[in-house]
């Protein structure tokens, strides 16, 4: 197998030349090695901070972006995660490292596969990846302490909001899809609250029946 370029050290130096100043999970990227998650013919951009495609009109989350927004989760390690969008497992993996437990739903099948054997071939034991539409959350195994939503959408689905813990947080990027703020909100007893803006961003769009219609021609 040929050598990758880089090393996870050089996407750690990326997260914190972006302001990404949690030990904990700058160790996890240490840790956790990103050529498991990219598809083998990109795997020279596995260590660059970018975003990789995926297929399927599809693209991995840039590192820093992913990073900023799990610091924004605020994660202790003792916390029951919902991730909406797995892609191929890196974040998700970044979040078993740093909570007690993910749940992650894909909607795209066989991205979903290739996320399994990604996480399995990393040892990755605590997190339980679903099919399905992830507007929807899983709500079967809620609540959750912390909600991160991969995909972007004007606001904040409300079956994701019934399934966030009060005193949970959720991140999602809110907007159109290609033009968002990515938003870090806090669940109270009455709803979403507004606390900050993490940083600006383009994401795909959040689709399922509650975000924008689903492009069936995607869906294999």
């Amino acid at each position: 197998m040929p050598s990758v370029p880089g090393t996870p050290d050089d996407l750690v130096r990326a997260l914190g030349a972006a302001g990404v100043r949690d030990e904990r999970l700058l160790q996890a990227v240490r840790a956790t090695p990103r050529a498991g998650f990219v598809p083998a013919a990109l795997q020279d951009l596995a260590y660059r901070d970018v975003p990789v495609a995926i297929g399927q009109g599809q693209v991995t989350t840039q590192p820093s972006l992913s990073a900023m927004m799990i610091e924004g989760l605020g994660l202790s390690g003792s916390e029951h995660v919902l991730e909406i969008g797995t892609g191929l497992g890196f974040q998700t993996a970044l979040l078993a490292r740093l909570a007690a437990d993910v749940v992650s739903i894909e909607t795209r099948p066989g991205i979903a596969r290739q996320a399994r054997v990604n996480l399995a071939r990393q040892g990755v034991r605590n997190v339980e990846l679903r099919i399905g539409d992830g507007t929807g959350g899983v709500p079967d195994r809620a609540p959750y302490d912390a909600v991160l939503v991969s995909a972007a959408f004007p606001r904040v689905p409300a079956p994701l909001v019934a399934q966030t813990a009060p005193g949970g947080r959720l991140v999602q990027p809110i907007g159109p899809g290609g033009d968002e703020e990515v938003v870090c909100f806090e669940r109270t007893a009455s709803g979403l609250t507004r606390p900050r803006v993490l940083t600006s961003a383009c994401f795909v769009r959040l689709q399922g029946r509650y975000g924008f219609p689903p492009d069936e021609t995607e869906r294999r």
